[in-house]
């Protein structure tokens, strides 16, 4: 704790000022936020009474259209369902018992192809829905999966083709990661929506949850790319010249030996990306699809409940943190678990 809040005077200083100023709010909003807050509502009218505090009844009002955006309200179980089986998925993958390939690669198929179905339905009497009316929660947990899913293996092999000694490949590598790191995402997604296609064969067509999905994917990839690098240039060339002794070809060696160090080395910039990306879905606005930030701003739009958006707001925030604080969590639990195996 003293090397985190007290290691200077000026750390000192700041430390000082932040408890002042959270001793002198904290009362305020407790008062507001619990003590003098409003639970539960038939109606707004309860929410604007005298003396009323924070207006929680607005999440228990909105909060289906907030979790869920345009989907079908009747077919809202299917989400619910869908979210329950993914989130257990991520739980199960993120315990070290389960790390192997014969029982994840399994339960990744099994688990999208039953998520995928209660999304689009369209089999087993389940009604079809377009991905158009997906949004909320659920658009930004597919939008997030999708982004680093795909986009890791093209870091990696952009970070491995920057270090090329092939020029060609050196030179498109290259070219490619500082063109998409020199545009911002709303560009990319802009192009991938309303670009793309113009350059299609008349008839084909790419749905636009694939078109945006690719875009953020590339942007991810690169970015997590640079990150990749910089763990590879710490990797000594010693590890190199060992693999060689070995007879280990390059990608046995790079599979083996190399990237795992790399990889443990920049983690921490890698989760930082990661948490980057399942922020950055909220961009997806700009092209018309409702993740549960957008859908939050669309719902406050309701006159009566306009004046409590500030409630509605925090309400997402908390479900950012928690899923930010987790993984930040969980991947300084990883860091202390490889440095206890190398150890």
């Amino acid at each position: 704790m003293r090397d985190n809040f007290f290691s200077s005077a000026w750390n000192t200083l700041l430390t000082i000022l932040i408890v002042l100023i959270l001793f002198k709010a904290l009362p305020s909003f407790f008062e507001w936020g619990v003590l003098s807050a409003v639970w539960g509502a038939q109606d707004h009218t309860s929410c604007r009474s005298e003396g009323a505090g924070a207006c929680w009844a607005v999440i228990a009002e909105k909060h289906r259209p907030m979790l869920f955006g345009l989907f079908p309200y009747e077919e809202h179980w299917r989400l619910i369902v869908a979210l329950i089986i993914f989130v257990s998925v991520i739980c199960i993958t993120l315990s070290r018992r389960f790390w192997k390939l014969k029982i994840l690669a399994p339960l990744w198929i099994t688990n999208l192809g039953i998520c995928s179905l209660l999304m689009w339905g369209g089999l087993f009497g389940l009604e079809y829905v377009d991905t158009q009316q997906w949004g909320g929660l659920p658009l930004t947990m597919v939008l997030f999966t999708g982004t680093v899913v795909f986009g890791m293996p093209v870091a990696v092999l952009l970070a491995l083709g920057r270090r090329s000694h092939m020029p060609g490949i050196k030179a498109i590598c290259v070219t490619f990661i500082e063109c998409m790191r020199g545009v911002p995402l709303i560009t990319i997604l802009f192009v991938a929506v309303n670009v793309f296609p113009l350059f299609l064969p008349q008839g084909l067509e790419f749905d636009v949850m694939i078109r945006v999905m690719v875009g953020m994917a590339i942007f991810f990839a690169c970015y997590q790319a640079e990150v990749i690098r910089g763990g590879l240039q710490a990797i000594t060339r010693g590890q190199y010249e060992a693999a060689e002794a070995l007879g280990l070809g390059y990608w046995q060696m790079m599979i083996r030996i190399i990237l795992p160090q790399a990889l443990r080395v920049c983690l921490p910039g890698i989760v930082n990306h990661i948490i980057a990306a399942f922020k950055n879905t909220s961009y997806v606005l700009i092209i018309g699809l409702f993740d549960i930030l957008s859908a939050t701003t669309a719902v406050m739009q309701d006159p009566l409940w306009r004046l409590f958006t500030i409630e509605a707001y925090l309400f997402v925030a908390l479900i950012y943190f928690i899923f930010c604080f987790a993984l930040s969590k969980y991947s300084q639990n990883v860091e202390r678990w490889l440095d206890e195996g190398r150890r």
